[in-house]
């Protein structure tokens, strides 16, 4: 279960610096971003002023209107618009999000290839939104040119949407280079760990803090070998301010650090998360787990470390020193970035064995990275199929909660909605429902994607309901979803890649026969069911 703090990125392969989120879907804290006014990257077109230029006699007494400026008020990027399409040529989806679709282009100039995400102004309503968007531009700007982290071109703005230009990291994600490799050693996981805190150490440094490390968020800059790991996503960060003492809650749940969640925290909360991430990369597992998001932070503030299961075992004492020293609860106390990387098993020429470690391992890190999509687009079948007597309430809530009568739900509605039918939820517990609502991941929630995330636990048990969906994915009634049949019902619904169809077969394929049975589909829909329970 992946579950986050912050507001969520896309959930589709990545193949650019800005994230197309999630990496994970899960849970967030915090909606919104922060940022700061943009830079620009590019020369702007000369503003035209308006003035007063003296008019020769005319034969017509129509008045001349002044030239307009070119500059518009309303622009978020507060310069100019100016159409990325003069400058690049957009090629193929790579993927797509919340916020935007992500798009491979090619400098028109120079023939190089860098990706393009480009954000919807519809999605940026409030000053807040736009306001954050320019801080995560400034911080790009401010970061890029560092080994790794990714380089960032430039953003343009049109009238429908602000589109980012930034290095291609064409290498994919970090856990999955490691899965589709089998195996790695100690002395790899050092190596990926001195790159990760290296980031730290570079934003500390520049005065940044990055507050939302994990590995979803590091890519890899092509798919050589030797491929630089890069960090991407820097929509939670904030430019250190001297003295100030942060109290929003911000990060992934897995990931977040203990004063986090005491809201009094700084910059030491990023090496807790790189701590996290080294944890993973040994074990296969985070080090603080639950089946609820409540359940995570109890154990984080417990502080509770596993180091007597496998493998840890096997793995060396220095590496564990390591360990425990970033994720020292006091974080006073707690190593600082320059320490991790002078520590001897993280040093180039360190300590860190060359042992490969345990394949289980990899196969539990699977597991933890394993995101079941199968899962939530069988759930929105089922919805689809529901009779209007079983959803006519779940339809009159819908319409109270989509004041605007858009058709659709944002998460502002959402929480103002829960408010005004007196529910409990938390902030955080909204934000978990918008999450695991919003399907396609275009940061809104449609009248299906609410029906389906809202609908009670007991139509999960419907054989009904369950052979129905069955049925949907089983086009050629062969009584098996074939791995063709996924793949096609995961391009219908813009979801997934071969990565994700591997993982989907192989987690639901009890019999390992390449395929997915009825039987095998109803465990599938009713394990964790507790989960899928409406949240109010």
């Amino acid at each position: 279960m992946g579950c986050c703090l912050s507001k969520g990125k896309d959930s589709e392969p990545q193949y650019s610096g800005y994230r197309s989120a999630e990496g994970g879907a899960g849970m967030h804290y915090q909606n919104q971003k922060a940022h700061e006014p943009v830079v620009n990257q590019l020369p702007e077109k000369r503003v035209v002023e308006a003035q007063t230029v003296p008019q020769a006699p005319r034969k017509t007494s129509v008045p001349v209107p002044s030239p307009r400026p070119v500059h518009r008020s309303d622009t978020i990027l507060g310069k100019p618009y100016e159409d990325v399409k003069q400058y690049y040529t957009l090629g193929r989806e790579l993927g797509r999000g919340q916020f935007g679709v992500t798009y491979l282009c090619t400098e028109i100039s120079t023939g190089r290839q860098f990706a393009c995400k480009s954000i919807s102004k519809r999605k940026l309503v409030t000053k807040n939104d736009k306001e954050d968007m320019k801080r995560e531009i400034q911080i790009m700007q401010h970061l890029s040119g560092q080994p790794n982290i990714v380089e960032f071109k430039g953003a343009y703005e049109d009238k429908l949407s602000v589109h980012l230009v930034m290095e291609l990291c064409a290498g994919g994600e970090l856990f999955d280079r490691i899965i589709a490799k089998g195996h790695y050693t100690e002395r790899a996981a050092a190596s990926i760990c001195r790159q990760i805190v290296n980031v730290v150490h570079i934003c500390n440094f520049m005065g940044v803090m990055h507050r939302d490390l994990k590995p979803e968020n590091f890519l890899l800059s092509s798919k050589d070998e030797n491929a630089l790991l890069k960090a991407t996503d820097f929509g939670l960060s904030v430019f250190i301010e001297e003295g100030k003492v942060y109290r929003d809650i911000v990060g992934s749940a897995y990931y977040v650090a203990p004063e986090v969640l005491k809201r009094r925290y700084g910059k030491e909360m990023d090496i807790w998360s790189a701590g996290v991430i080294l944890y993973i990369l040994l074990s296969g597992v985070p080090p603080f787990w639950a089946e609820t998001e409540k359940g995570i932070f109890d154990a984080i503030l417990q502080g509770d470390i596993d180091f007597v299961t496998q493998p840890w075992p096997t793995i060396s004492s220095s590496a564990k020193d390591l360990v425990r020293k970033m994720l020292t609860q006091d974080p006073k106390k707690r190593i600082t970035s320059a320490e991790v990387l002078d520590h001897p098993w993280i040093r180039e020429d360190g300590e860190a064995s060359d042992k490969p470690i345990d394949s289980a391992v990899l196969s539990r890190m699977k597991q933890f990275r394993a995101m079941n999509k199968l899962k939530k687009l069988a759930l929105k079948v089922i919805a689809e199929n529901l009779s209007q007597e079983e959803i006519q309430g779940l339809k009159a809530m819908f319409t109270n909660i989509d004041t605007d009568n858009s058709g659709t739900i944002t998460y502002d509605e959402l929480k103002a909605g829960l408010a005004r039918l007196g529910s409990k939820l938390t902030e955080a517990e909204v934000q978990q429902l918008m999450e695991a609502a919003d399907v396609d991941g275009n940061g809104t929630i449609d009248y299906i994607e609410f029906i389906t995330a809202t609908m009670h636990r007991h139509k999960l048990e419907r054989d009904d309901h369950l052979y129905k969906a069955f049925q949907h994915f089983d086009k050629d009634s062969s009584g098996f979803i074939t791995r063709d049949e996924l793949e096609a019902a995961m391009k219908e619904y813009g979801m997934g890649d071969e990565f994700t169809i591997r993982e989907i077969i192989s987690e639901v394929d009890t019999d390992n026969d390449g395929r997915i049975n009825y039987e095998e589909f109803c465990a599938m829909m009713r394990s964790g069911t507790q989960q899928q329970a409406k949240l109010f």
